[in-house]
C-alpha cells in the first residue's frame, strides 16, 4: 500500500513492476516465519538507516494496521530484545556488508530467551536488504515526500496533470487487476495517513485537557482525603484515574507527547555508521568477496529459498527480469551492447561493496561509465539520503527519464543481491 510514487517510477518498465510488487506482497503479506507486525517493523528499522521518511511512515501505518503495539512506536527502547538484537546486522548490512561474520549469525540463533529460528533471520535479512535497496531507489528517482524536513516531491511525473498510474499505464502489458488493487490500497492509505494525522492532534490537545483534570483531581483528592466521589463529580472516569494513559494515540507516548514518525533517530543506533569505502579498509578486515567461490546462482538462491520457501524462485525472477530490461539506447549512446553496458553498472556497484568477477576487466567501468553517472551511483547506493534532484538532472541529459528510471532499478537489485550474498555467506558458514 502507498507506494504511489515508486509504482509511477518503475511504471516506465510495467513488466519489472509486476514482478517487484508479487515479491513485496509476498514479503509482507503472505505465510512466512514473521509474524506481520514484526515484518514491518522491521521494514521501519531499515529504511531509518538511510533517514527515508516515504518507507517509515509507510510501514508505521502498516505496522498499525497489522495490530503492532503503539509503544514500539517510540522507538528500539520501546521493542522486545529479540527485535532489537537486529539492530547490530542492519546497521552493518545497510552501510558495510562485508562485515557481516558467522558470529553475528551465531549470536542471533544462539539458544535464550530472544533467540532467532534460522527461517525467521532469513525472512528478517531478506526485509532488510529489500528496505535498504527500495530506499536507494525512492531517494535515487526522488519519491520521498514532502512529509517533514527534508522531504521533497517526485522529480518528475510519469505524466502530465494528476493522472493516476493505473490510468497512464493502461495500454501496457501488466495485469488490470493488480493495478486496480494497487491504486486502491494507495488511495486507502493514502487517506488512512491524514486521518492518522488528524487524529494525533486531537488526541495531543485531549490529553493535554485530560492531564489538567487529572492533577486537579489529584488536588482535590489530597486535600479531601480518600474521596472516592471525585472521580465521578468531575466528569472523569475510574479508568482514567487509574491509567493516565489510557486511550491516547498509537504515536502519542505517556507524557501525551505526539511522537512524529517521521522522528526517525528513535529507530536507530549509532548514527554515526555510515558506508566506509572498500578499498581503503584496513588491512584485517574482510578480504575481497569472490563470485567464483559463492554466487546467488549457485549458493544464495537454494539456501534462501529451502529456509523461506518460495522467495528465492520471487527474488531470482526480479533479478532476470531487472536484467532482461531493454537497454539499447542507453547502450548505443554509449557505443555497445546492451548487456555489456547493464554488465559494467551492476559489477561498477558489487565493485563497491567489495564483490569482484574474476572474469571481468574493470577496466570496462570507466570506460563505459562516464564521471557524472559514477558519482550518481556511487551516492544513491551507499548513502542515497545525499542524493538530491540536481544529481538526477545532471547525470546524462540527454537521456530519457525512463532510462535513467532503469539505472537506479539496476542500482536496487545490484545492492539487494551485494547486500543478500554476504549475509547467506555467512549464515552458510555458521551452518557447516
Amino acid at each position: 500500500g502507498r507506494l504511489e510514487a515508486v509504482t509511477q517510477q518503475m511504471g516506465y518498465h510495467p513488466q519489472y513492476l509486476e514482478s517487484f510488487l508479487k515479491t513485496q506482497h509476498y514479503l509482507l503479506h503472505m505465510d512466512g516465519p514473521l509474524p506481520f507486525d514484526c515484518r514491518h517493523y522491521i521494514a521501519i528499522m531499515a529504511a531509518a538507516r538511510h533517514q527515508c521518511r516515504y518507507l517509515v511512515n509507510l510501514h508505521v501505518l502498516q505496522f498499525l494496521r497489522a495490530g503492532g503495539d503503539p509503544q514500539w512506536l517510540r522507538g528500539l527502547d520501546f521493542i522486545p530484545p529479540k527485535l532489537r538484537n537486529l539492530n547490530e546486522i542492519n546497521k552493518i548490512l545497510a552501510h558495510r556488508p562485508w562485515l557481516i561474520t558467522k558470529d553475528h549469525i551465531e549470536k542471533l540463533l544462539k539458544i535464550s530467551e530472544w533467540s532467532w529460528s534460522l527461517a525467521e533471520l532469513v525472512h528478517a535479512v531478506v526485509l532488510l536488504a529489500h528496505c535498504h535497496a527500495l530506499a536507494s531507489f525512492v531517494f535515487g528517482c526522488g519519491c520521498e515526500q514532502d512529509e517533514g524536513p527534508g522531504g521533497r516531491g517526485s522529480l518528475k511525473p510519469l505524466s502530465p496533470g494528476n493522472q493516476c498510474f493505473c490510468e497512464a499505464t493502461a495500454a501496457n502489458s501488466c495485469s488490470q487487476e493488480l493495478l486496480r488493487i494497487n491504486r486502491k490500497r494507495s488511495l486507502d492509505s493514502c487517506m488512512e495517513l491524514d486521518s492518522l494525522r488528524e487524529r494525533m492532534q486531537r488526541i495531543h490537545v485531549e490529553t493535554e485537557s485530560r492531564e489538567e483534570m487529572r492533577l486537579l483531581q489529584q488536588e482535590r483528592e489530597e486535600g479531601e482525603g480518600q474521596g472516592a466521589e471525585v472521580g465521578v463529580q468531575d466528569g472523569s472516569s475510574s479508568e482514567h484515574r487509574s491509567d493516565p494513559s489510557a486511550g491516547l494515540s498509537p504515536l502519542a507516548d505517556s507524557d501525551g507527547e505526539v511522537t512524529s514518525a517521521t522522528n526517525l533517530a528513535c529507530y536507530m543506533q549509532d548514527p554515526d555508521f555510515g558506508y566506509q569505502d572498500f578499498a581503503r579498509r584496513d588491512e584485517d578486515q574482510t578480504q575481497v568477496f569472490r563470485v567464483q567461490d559463492y554466487s546467488w546462482e549457485d549458493h544464495g538462491f537454494s539456501l534462501v529459498n529451502r529456509l523461506y520457501s518460495d522467495i528465492g524462485h520471487l527474488l531470482d525472477e526480479k533479478f532476470r527480469m531487472v536484467d532482461g530490461l531493454q537497454s539499447s539506447a542507453m547502450a548505443k549512446r554509449q557505443g555497445c551492447e546492451p548487456s555489456v553496458f547493464k554488465r559494467g553498472i551492476w559489477n561498477y556497484i558489487h565493485c563497491m561493496f567489495g564483490i569482484r568477477y574474476d572474469d571481468y576487466d574493470y577496466a570496462e567501468v570507466n570506460q563505459l561509465l562516464e564521471r557524472m553517472l559514477k558519482v550518481y551511483i556511487k551516492t544513491v547506493t551507499c548513502y542515497p539520503e545525499k542524493t538530491n534532484s540536481e544529481m538526477f538532472d545532471r547525470f546524462w541529459k540527454q537521456f530519457k527519464h525512463s532510462e535513467k528510471v532503469h539505472v537506479n532499478l539496476l542500482i536496487l537489485e545490484a545492492r539487494m543481491q551485494a547486500e543478500l550474498l554476504y549475509a547467506l555467506q555467512a549464515i552458510t558458514q555458521y551452518m557447516i
